[in-house]
Order: structure tokens, then sequence, then C-alpha cells
């Protein structure tokens, strides 16, 4: 009886994982993270407290939007091999459990955010409806949904930003946090797409920018990557970054480039998962250097 109760949990925190996609919700969280750090360190003083709550709070924004996501697409799911098995299109959870779960998460974090100060709450709430009901319907129709869903993508930096202040303001640094991000998300989102393209047209979605594997959408790869370099240098340039971020920014920038170059050369699956591998690394990474590299001005 007790070994049944306990396989009942383990495998509602299994379900529970895929329907918030745990991992995009750590990667997300992180970015978020480390954001904060950054307008903490600007400030001098870190808030321990205060980056538990954005934490805790982000990953329930975080999870409720991707909940969302799920529950729009749970018939597109069934048709695709990569998502048949989430909870909602195999049956194990229903739209009704889910949509209890993701309401409840979202309102939640968005307390959690509020109380930090209440543009992060907003913020948090404008990403949720923008991913899930914007980003989500579009990737059928078109492939600006790309474009579109950059914005919530890019969103977590600026929230974590403004999280680090009791009364935050616009300047410099979180919008080029913002804009990091945002650019970074064409290459990477572009050469899944390229490599799921076969997965992706079973659900009807249009995410490559041509809607096929062909030399432009290769050649918009291979640009988008090209032009993350001068914006990765953004923090340099403006004098919060150090040596150290100018060099990585430079030479791990130039390898995503080639990846891209050689795609639009090549037009095949390997070279676009070498594009799309490299895009896991370089973003955290040029974070975590950015925090440790800053410079207070």
């Amino acid at each position: 009886m007790l070994g049944s109760k306990f396989r009942m949990v383990k495998d509602f925190i299994q379900d529970l994982k895929q329907l918030i996609k745990v991992r995009l919700s750590f990667t997300v969280v992180f970015s978020a993270s480390i954001a904060f750090l950054v307008g903490s360190r600007a400030q001098g003083d870190i808030n321990w407290l205060n980056w538990l709550i954005l934490t805790v709070g982000g990953l329930l924004v975080t999870g409720s939007a991707n909940g969302f996501n799920e529950i729009i697409e749970r018939d597109l799911d069934k048709l695709m091999k990569r998502t048949a098995d989430r909870p909602l299109p195999a049956g194990r959870m229903t739209s009704g459990q889910a949509l209890v779960l993701s309401l409840l998460m979202g309102l939640i974090g968005t307390l959690l955010l509020v109380k930090l100060n209440f543009l992060t709450g907003v913020l948090s709430v404008f990403s949720i409806l923008l991913y899930a009901f914007f980003y989500t319907p579009l990737k059928r129709k078109s492939p600006i949904a790309v474009f579109v869903g950059a914005f919530p993508g890019a969103l977590p930096p600026l929230i974590g930003y403004f999280a680090a202040f009791k009364e935050p303001f616009i300047d410099e640094m979180p919008l080029i946090l913002f804009g990091i991000q945002f650019v970074w998300q064409f290459p990477h989102f572009w050469s899944i797409a390229w490599v799921l393209d076969d997965d992706y047209k079973r659900a009807g979605f249009r995410l490559l920018p041509t809607m096929k594997r062909d030399r432009v959408s290769a050649f918009m790869v291979f640009f988008s990557a090209l032009l993350f370099i001068p914006v990765s240098l953004l923090p340099v340039f403006y004098g919060f970054g150090g040596y150290v971020l100018a060099g990585v920014s430079a030479i791990s920038g130039v390898v995503f480039a080639y990846f891209g170059f050689q795609l639009f050369l090549k037009r095949d699956i390997q070279a676009a998962k070498r594009v799309m591998f490299t895009s896991f690394f370089i973003l955290p990474l040029l974070q975590l250097i950015l925090l440790f590299d800053f410079i207070k001005i």
C-alpha cells in the first residue's frame, strides 16, 4: 500500500517535471538569477533572501507559462515523437489538472515576484501572456513566431536585474542583458528548428525562416550568430565588462558564427547540431563571466 502511494507520488513528480519543462525552466531562472546578482553588485550589496524569492518565483512563473503552452498544444504534442510521452498527450494528466497547476504556479510565482517590486511582477505576468497566448499559437501560422517568442524569452534577465532594486530604473545594463538574450535566441531556435524540422512538420509548426531547410534559412542562422558577436561585447563597450569578458565573447562568438557558416555551406543536420549545442553553452558562459568580470562604475 505504502509502496503504491510512493510510486504515485513519484509518477506525479515526473509528470509535473515534464509539464513545466524543468530543464528549460531552470535555464530561464539561471539567466534571471545571474542578472539579479549583476544588479546587486552594481549596488555593492546582495540580498540573498530576495535572490531566493526571485529563484522560486521565477521557477513557478516559468513553469506556469510552460504548462499553459502544453495545454494549448496537447493535441499537437501527440503528433511529434519527442513530445508524445508528455503527461497530457499520453493521458496521464487531464487538461483540467494541468490548468489548475499552471494557474496556481502563475499566481504564487507572481505574488512572490511582486514582493520584490511591482515592475518585476508585471513583467512576469507579461512574459506568461506573451509566451503562452501569442507565441504558442503563432508557431503553426508563421515563422514570425520566433521573433515574437524572442521577447518573452529575453525578459528573464530584465526581470532578474530589476528584481535587485527596490525602485527599478532603466539604464544601459538591463537593456544590454535583454539584447544579448534576445539576439541569441535566433541562432538557438533556428538551429533547433533545423534539427527537428521533420518532427515539427508533423504538428504543422513553421519555425524556420523560409519554413524549410534551404540556403536562406541557413544564412539566417549564420547571420544571427554573427550578429551575436558585437551584441555580446556591448557590456565591454559600455564599460561594464572587463578584458576576460571581451576575450571570451570574441572567441566564443567567432566559434558560434563559424558553425553557423558551416551550416550555410553544408546545410545538413550535423552542422545544425553544432550550432545548437554551442548555443546551449555560450549564453550561460558569458553570463557567468559577466558576473565575475563585472566593473562597477
